[in-house]
């Protein structure tokens, strides 16, 4: 077992699946969904968006480096019937698989150097839902470090390949006590 898979299944041994919510760049744009196809929870931990997914409809599946917020994803999807299936992959230094899907979700998760991995897994037309925390922030909430936060309209550089469907990057604009703030979110589309 490896450092990084201990330190994560030490923060979800103790929390359940069943607690785990979907991003609101996802749940608040749930129109933009297929109504069926394959879909990804990326770096999913107890797999909030995975679930959100397959209750959707969509065949899901979630990739995270914790086997204990794998195990405890697979043990409710099978519980509640979903058609989810959670894997245990290393996604920033493992071969990825070589599957594509229509939807991939990416939320509180930052690997640049991999980023052009994870836009090939999308299908052509598939549609990506990113929201992670910025270097503008108003609060301590999400990391410290600043290598794990995107500076100003960076992840519009980051997924540049794509053809955007919505962003939003509030910084630190205006009433900073209202809006969405701390975090980007950006909904884009591989080109057909």
């Amino acid at each position: 077992m490896s450092e990084m898979s201990e330190k994560w299944d030490a923060r979800y041994r103790d929390r359940e699946a069943s607690d785990a919510v979907a991003c609101s760049a996802l749940s608040n744009n749930i129109h933009l969904l297929p109504g069926e196809g394959l879909a990804l929870d990326l770096a999913s931990g107890l797999g909030g968006n995975a679930q959100y997914m397959a209750r959707q409809g969509l065949k899901t599946q979630a990739w995270d480096i914790s086997t204990i917020a794998v195990e405890k994803l697979n043990q409710l999807a099978r519980r509640e019937g979903l058609p989810l299936q959670a894997e245990c992959i290393d996604i920033e230094t493992a071969p990825l698989p070589t599957k594509r899907f229509d939807v991939i979700v990416i939320s509180y998760f930052l690997n640049r150097e991999r980023m052009p991995d994870y836009l090939e897994l999308l299908n052509p037309g598939g549609i990506l839902f990113y929201q992670t925390f910025t270097r503008e922030q108003v609060d301590p909430s999400g990391p410290t470090n600043p290598a794990f936060r995107l500076a100003r309209n960076e992840l519009l550089h980051l997924t540049g390949s794509l053809e955007l469907l919505f962003y939003r990057e509030e910084g630190l604009i205006g009433d900073t006590t209202r809006g969405q703030r701390g975090e980007v979110m950006l909904i884009a589309r591989r080109p057909c």
